[in-house]
């Protein structure tokens, strides 16, 4: 490792405000799951059953619907009407059940370990590079129109990247001449556990879109708590950058 990179690791800023602690993770999990079981359910009963503080259900409940994991039920037979403004009742959207099975990633996990069983590795590796071309080519436009500012770009890229749903951000390294990307979420990570094409494809798109060398410090399929890409502010810029 460069001296300029073991710096970045050794001096490496705290992880934003905004990433859920593993407790707060899991708790809004069982929230979700609650919803899922119980639904259409009120704050007021999940509360009671998971033994929250109306506070502590209501934050839960915001970062659900923001994430649009769960929504309000149109009230329709639920119960016996009511004087006074009515309970909002809660249901889990098809992003909130998605949220709730693996059944995908075990799926995607079989597929590519088929493929790698009757087409070689090389195949797999195709593969990659091919989600890699596509990720670059949904996040293009958006990085291009930052101009050609690295770190405008690098923003750019974290803010699409975290409407997506990567919890992603972006902050120089003090005294360094780096920006870290980082990345609190991955669709993928149970399947990059076993493929590392598929971080090292993204790495490259990654590069591609930013015009400079990238390297990937840490990744949540190699057991970090997050994903954190070094991208230097200065230095060589590649040819062909996409803009």
């Amino acid at each position: 490792m460069s001296p300029v990179l073991h710096s970045a690791v050794g001096h490496a800023p705290p992880l934003p405000a905004e990433l859920p602690s593993e407790a707060e993770a899991t708790t809004r999990q069982r929230v979700l799951q609650l919803v899922a079981s119980a639904g259409p359910v009120t704050a007021a009963e999940l509360a009671t059953e998971l033994h929250l503080t109306p506070a502590g259900i209501r934050r839960h409940l915001g970062v659900l619907e923001t994430d649009r994991q769960i929504g309000l039920h149109d009230g329709v037979g639920v119960g016996p009407a009511r004087r006074g403004r009515p309970a909002k009742h809660y249901i889990v959207t098809s992003h909130g059940q998605a949220a709730l099975s693996n059944s995908y990633s075990e799926l995607a996990a079989q597929a590519l370990h088929y493929l790698a069983d009757v087409a070689g590795t090389a195949a797999v590796d195709a593969f990659a590079a091919a989600r890699g071309r596509v990720l670059e080519e949904r996040y293009a436009s958006t990085v291009a129109d930052a101009g050609d500012d690295v770190p405008a770009r690098a923003s750019a890229l974290a803010r699409v990247l975290a409407t997506d749903g990567y919890a992603a951000s972006s902050r120089p390294v003090p005294g360094m001449a780096t920006i870290q990307l980082c990345q609190g979420h991955c669709p993928v990570q149970q399947i990059a556990a076993e493929f590392p094409q598929l971080c090292e494809a993204e790495t490259q798109a990654f590069s591609r879109l930013l015009g400079v060398h990238v390297q990937r410090l840490s990744t949540l399929a190699s057991g970090g708590h997050v994903c954190t890409t070094n991208i230097p502010t200065t230095g060589t810029t590649l040819a062909g950058r996409t803009t």
